[in-house]
């Protein structure tokens, strides 16, 4: 697969899975299926917050971007995924590569920043409950989830800038089954370092300062919890953030080992299980999460399905 020129290749394989036609094919079934369901429960919870007025507040509108945001997230890997599956056949043009990884690595660091971003709101919220209404008013709610999806996005066309512009000259196989940086520059044929630089500084201030953040915010929230005198207002308060924070846990443990050491990572096969808890097992888990832990949604979403479904009959003549 050399390519003995050293002209600029087009297009990149993905292996993906390399198995048995029919243990593919399982996974088709199994892929579809978790892809499915992730698509109709994160669309069931932005209908439900939008539909339902009393969860017309902050807590719940980050909860709706975060919704928003996994559902773009699952679709940048697994359609992909899946025609793999089907067809055999792992090619990826140049753009369709680089495209991919740029959505891909934008909806990572938006999750990061906006998880951040809701750790914030319940401090807030446990912490500060009297201030809680002017301290995080709609208009800075707004203006907080905007910033995770610029930031997020900025930080990705920075990444592929430097990305970009390194020669890949052949071999072009990606042992992956989606475009990620670190297969992508152990690639190249060019001097990569600015672009790893890039990639390290960006991370830092990406994945670590909002995982800092999150940090900062849950120990202060236990802080507050400690100080409650009853069991049960306690566990009234720690309720309402155990949602998150069950997220939090997987979403930035996954993450963290995936990319602690990313120039080992891909050289071992089963690593790329490891990829596909973060793209695609945390995207499904999360609404459950949520709906399984919090009364609010549970309720609410019980209530907008039984208006839905509710067909009174015709008057009579």
């Amino acid at each position: 697969m050399k390519n003995s020129s050293g002209a600029r290749i087009e297009e990149f394989v993905l292996v993906g899975f390399s198995t048995s036609p029919l243990l593919q094919l399982l996974l088709f079934v199994v892929f579809l299926a978790v892809y499915l369901l992730t698509l109709l429960e994160n669309a069931l919870i932005i209908s439900t917050i939008w539909l339902t007025p009393s969860l017309h507040r902050p807590m719940y509108f980050f909860l709706a971007h975060l919704s928003f945001l996994e559902l773009c997230y699952i679709n940048v890997t697994v359609p992909r995924l899946l025609g793999a599956f089907l067809t055999q056949d792992g090619r990826v043009s140049y753009m369709g590569c680089m495209a991919q990884l740029y959505f891909f690595i934008a909806l990572a660091c938006t999750e990061c920043v906006l998880l951040a971003v809701m750790a914030y709101d319940r401090y807030l919220a446990i912490c500060e409950p009297l201030h809680y209404p002017s301290f995080m008013p709609p208009s800075l709610a707004t203006c907080l989830a905007a910033a995770s999806w610029g930031s997020g996005f900025f930080s990705s066309m920075m990444k592929l800038l430097f990305i970009s512009r390194l020669s890949y000259c052949g071999p072009n196989i990606i042992n992956h089954f989606f475009c990620d940086i670190s297969p992508l520059l152990n690639l190249t044929c060019s001097d990569k370092e600015q672009a790893e630089l890039v990639d390290f500084l960006l991370a830092l201030v990406m994945i670590l300062l909002p995982l800092l953040a999150v940090v900062s915010s849950y120990a202060a929230i236990i802080v507050a919890i400690w100080k409650i005198p009853t069991v049960q207002g306690r566990h009234k308060a720690f309720s309402t953030c155990t949602s998150h924070l069950a997220v939090v846990i997987i979403y930035y443990s996954s993450t963290l080992f995936t990319y602690a050491r990313p120039r080992a990572m891909y050289t071992f096969n089963h690593n790329k299980i490891i990829s596909v808890l973060y793209t695609v097992i945390v995207p499904f888990l999360n609404p459950a999460i949520y709906c399984l832990r919090n009364k609010e949604v549970k309720d609410a979403f019980r209530k907008t399905v039984m208006d839905r479904c509710h067909c009174p009959r015709d008057a009579p003549d």
